[in-house]
């Protein structure tokens, strides 16, 4: 029987295969591996903002061909548990940005739109080779018609407001969201101080999306679990949630962060 509230530990397609029901799920929030990890880039003495450690992660390095098949198997699975009106969102960089469209489109979604998130503390170019990188994306896909989009509420939720303090038209802010990289009290860190979590995501931008495309009580499922950040916001909002997650480490601190009440330092 499938288990709302709940965190499974395991290859996510696997379990979305064997666990969670056909057109069961309202929304899921996807952020997988990005494939960018290689040569390690170390800035200890880094001054704009703490130490600086280039991602380099086991479970983000694949062949090219494994990572492209890899992509379309768990989105085709996500196909298959969303109900016929239900949004999947999908955090990438560029570094994966083309695969994840063309699967997902070849699987039948329907590219609604990009929301572009622009760290506002990203890194400067170190290299000086290329242009900062200082954004990421969200690709909005539908399964069908009839998709939700909370318009009214969104426009309530966005932080900017007019001169007199109403609520704007959602361009400003909602579809190019400025949030910086997760630090402070939102980081989860280890008891080496570092984050725990290299690609862990502001609350704010979760709380974006489910906003968007879900109602009180609707089913969220997050097949890239983490450290526990869909829950935690899905539990705020009054949404269901299921995540699944494969890596232990991850799978352990995101059941503390959800169901205990500890310390914030983990490892």
């Amino acid at each position: 029987m499938m288990k709302k509230n709940h965190i499974y530990l395991g290859d996510c397609v696997e379990i979305m295969e064997r666990e969670i029901d056909k057109d069961s799920i309202n929304l899921i929030y996807a952020d997988p591996p990005y494939n960018l990890s290689g040569k390690p880039l170390n800035l200890i003495n880094n001054k704009t903002g703490g130490a600086f450690y280039k991602m380099n992660e086991d479970w983000d390095t694949w062949n090219y061909d494994e990572y492209v098949k890899f992509t379309e198997r768990w989105i085709k699975k996500c196909w298959d548990i969303l109900k016929p009106n239900g949004s999947l969102y999908i955090s990438c960089t560029h570094h994966n940005l083309a695969e994840i469209v063309v699967e997902a489109k070849r699987i039948g979604f329907k590219l609604n739109n990009i929301i572009t998130w622009y760290k506002t503390n990203a890194m400067p170019s170190i290299t000086k080779r290329t242009f900062t990188h200082s954004t990421e994306f969200v690709c909005w896909f539908v399964k069908g018609k009839g998709w939700k989009y909370n318009y009214f509420q969104l426009k309530e939720w966005n932080p900017q407001k007019t001169k007199e303090g109403g609520s704007k038209q959602l361009r400003d802010f909602i579809h190019f969201i400025e949030l910086p990289i997760v630090q402070g009290q939102e980081r989860v860190k280890g008891l080496n101080g570092r984050a725990l979590h290299p690609t862990q995501k502001p609350e704010k931008l979760i709380e974006l999306i489910m906003m968007a495309s879900s109602d009180k009580n609707d089913l969220i499922l997050d097949p890239f679990f983490g450290t526990g950040t869909t829950g935690i916001v899905a539990s705020r909002l009054e949404r269901k949630w299921i995540g699944i997650e494969s890596n232990k480490k991850y799978f352990d601190v995101a059941n503390k962060r959800i169901f205990k009440k500890i310390r914030r330092n983990y490892v």
